[in-house]
């Protein structure tokens, strides 16, 4: 196949037996060696309350990410904006920005990426995501250069237009990206169904923006890369628990993998996750690619972010060697 542009959406698991350092350690690690193989970006996602995730405080654990590296562009994936003042996510990463230049992405979602208990810990009421385009275009503007007499001022940030991404699993997300003029990112690697629907809509009402004059959509799939089909489905397992503890609202640490999950399912509960995980590409690198050369012929996308949920560190680096090979990818990554 083609070359095919790839990125990570990391979230730096914290598996059975490990601690959140060791997990924000071994996400580097994985930043590092995607740089080597020729990765485009890294995002960790913004997750709160979650015993399994360490990359609540993003833009912090970004920065570690983002010394650990040189090339690979860092960003969110992504700051969940209710969540926060535009202001303070400007002065963040109008800081990283600062300290690597070039290399900061910052994509925004308006869900709260938490259950409705922590949203309120986090000092934000309900009604926050109804703001979140007005959200957006105030954060925008604290990138763009000073205006005389302007009484608010994100520094550093100001003058650095940091490049916006807009995250979304609906046509709502897709809408405001094409009206605002910016890159669009969509999650199916975890709510698959209006993927297609989004992205023409995106793409039919796009107007062009300072930062960006061409529609630019990037899309997520799961992969699960080895030698064998058997081996993949194997490290599947992982990534199924978890989501099977979400449905329970029984979340706890990722877990290693079993050979079969045929004796733990509820009735109903396979297909819900079989359509939840639907672009979940499993198997060796032969599967794989025909998997995935399909589902970018068929969405068009121009970029693919790729989340792996894999117990065992040293199987999760190998799956995205194994993926890199499989998409043509050359080597260093930059832009």
């Amino acid at each position: 196949m083609s070359t095919v542009t790839l990125s990570v959406l990391d979230h730096a698991s914290i598996t059975e037996g490990s601690t959140p350092g060791r997990a924000l350690r071994d996400a580097r690690d994985l930043a590092r060696h995607a740089e080597r193989l020729g990765y485009r970006r890294f995002w960790l996602s913004e997750h709160h309350n979650m015993q399994a995730i360490a990359s609540a405080a993003t833009s912090v654990s970004l920065g570690f990410i983002a010394e650990g590296t040189s090339t690979i562009r860092v960003g969110a994936g992504g700051v969940m904006l209710p969540n926060h003042s535009p202001l303070v996510i400007a002065e963040q990463f109008g800081t990283l920005e600062s300290l690597y230049p070039g290399r900061i992405d910052l994509g925004l979602g308006r869900a709260p990426g938490t259950d409705p208990r922590t949203m309120m810990a986090l000092r934000r009421d309900h009604s926050a995501a109804s703001a979140f385009p007005h959200d957006v275009q105030e954060l925008q503007s604290y990138f763009e250069p000073a205006e005389p007499g302007r009484p608010v001022r994100a520094i550093p940030g100001e003058g650095l237009r940091v490049p916006l991404w807009i995250l979304g699993s609906s046509l709502f997300g897709a809408q405001l990206a094409a009206q605002l003029g910016l890159p669009y990112a969509f999650a199916s690697h975890f709510a698959p169904d209006a993927l297609y629907e989004a992205l023409k809509a995106y793409r039919e009402d796009f107007r062009p923006s300072r930062q960006q004059a061409e529609p630019y959509a990037m899309a997520g799939v799961n992969a699960f890369v080895a030698d064998t089909d058997a081996e993949a489905h194997r490290l599947f397992t992982s990534m199924q628990q978890a989501f099977l503890g979400t449905v329970r609202g029984a979340r706890g640490l990722l877990r290693p993998p079993v050979d079969s999950l045929d004796t733990m399912w509820r009735p109903g509960e396979r297909e819900r996750l079989e359509h939840m995980l639907r672009y979940s590409f499993v198997g060796s690198p032969e599967t794989v690619r025909r998997k995935l050369e399909l589902f970018v012929t068929d969405t068009g996308v121009d970029e693919v972010m790729v989340s792996s949920m894999i117990y065992d560190k040293q199987a999760r680096l190998r799956s995205f060697e194994l993926l890199a090979d499989v998409a043509g990818l050359n080597g260093p990554s930059a832009e």
